[in-house]
């Protein structure tokens, strides 16, 4: 084996792709709004297919569609010769990557593609190529070098439909107005989906379980409840509204400024101007209230306008739950 510099040969294949992705900006034209266009008006699914490396870029293509609001699946082309065409019918759209657009799996079953619907749009290197040919939109990416340097192995090439795909997706997402709330619907599990479908009501102690005390009260009476309640803080009410709240933090400014805590009424030391969060809103959104911020917790109220807040979150239950 030759002595080799694994870190040089590393960088320089990163030169090459990001060349090659840097030069894809310029191979967007307008048959990018024409495909665009045609895909938010089909009324079916949109399915990709490939061979090869093409066909691994085409799973993960279909795969990023599915979850940004486009419906899409894969179907292998030899498995499509073999049955798997009874999944295509004339609502749906195909978009089929080849490279060289020369795919003989493919090309055989052109025909029968043409059957199924008269949506196919293609994504080759080359304009006059067969599987080009066939499409009713063909669109063109080229990548001037592969990484490899036997130029066999698909290297840039493939990242340029990557990133292809993934520019496709994105706009698709944003001109159908897909949100936050609808890409939680399609990822309810593992930490993203908790991040995007836990509400701060999941989380927050509320109502009565939620540490209040009277606006008069003592700051000694005041610190047995935030003691009981293990929150670090406790929720300051006048009258059933909530008027300030008293936090660690404001005991520490007690304890430096020597306050008599059997003497002292919570409402000379509480805070007054607290940050609050709908009950209804999602968890990590009070996350980036408390970052931005820099505060530990959050007065949660109702969505109803009408009801005063009721509750507390805290930073500590926020990574209890695993939203941050």
């Amino acid at each position: 084996m030759k002595d080799k510099n694994f870190i040089s040969s590393a960088l320089k294949v990163i030169e090459i792709e990001s060349s090659a992705v840097a030069s894809l900006k310029n191979q967007i034209k307008p048959d990018f709004e024409d495909l665009c266009l045609n895909i938010l008006n089909t009324k079916g699914k949109l399915i990709l297919m490939g061979i090869g490396k093409s066909g691994h870029i085409a799973q993960k293509i279909s795969a990023t569609l599915s979850s940004t609001g486009t419906a899409s699946f894969f179907i292998h082309p030899t498995e499509a010769a073999h049955g798997d065409l009874g999944m295509i019918n004339k609502k749906d759209s195909i978009l089929i990557l080849s490279n060289s657009g020369e795919t003989k799996e493919i090309i055989e079953i052109l025909p029968a593609l043409k059957r199924s619907t008269s949506n196919i749009f293609t994504l080759t290197n080359n304009n006059q190529s067969t599987i080009a040919k066939a499409g009713k939109i063909n669109l063109v990416i080229r990548a001037d070098e592969e990484a490899c340097p036997l130029d066999l192995a698909p290297t840039s090439s493939t990242t340029i439909a990557l990133v292809f795909g993934d520019a496709l997706a994105i706009a698709l997402l944003e001109a159908r107005g897909f949100s936050k709330d609808d890409f939680a619907k399609s990822h309810p599990a593992g930490q993203l989906g908790k991040k995007l479908t836990t509400l701060v009501q999941d989380l927050a102690v509320m109502n009565e379980k939620a540490p209040m005390v009277d606006l008069n009260t003592s700051l000694k009476e005041a610190l047995m409840v935030v003691t009981e309640k293990k929150l670090g803080v406790t929720l300051v009410s006048n009258e059933k509204k909530i008027v300030g709240v008293f936090t660690d933090g404001d005991l520490r400014r007690c304890l430096n400024d020597e306050v008599d805590i059997n003497k002292t009424p919570i409402k000379d030391v509480m805070t007054i101007k607290f940050k609050s969060i709908e009950s209804k809103a999602l968890a990590i959104d009070a996350a980036e209230i408390m970052e931005k911020n820099k505060i530990f917790t959050l007065v949660v109220h109702s969505s109803n306008q009408n009801e005063e807040p009721t509750g507390i979150i805290t930073m500590h239950q926020l990574l209890e739950a695993g939203i941050i």
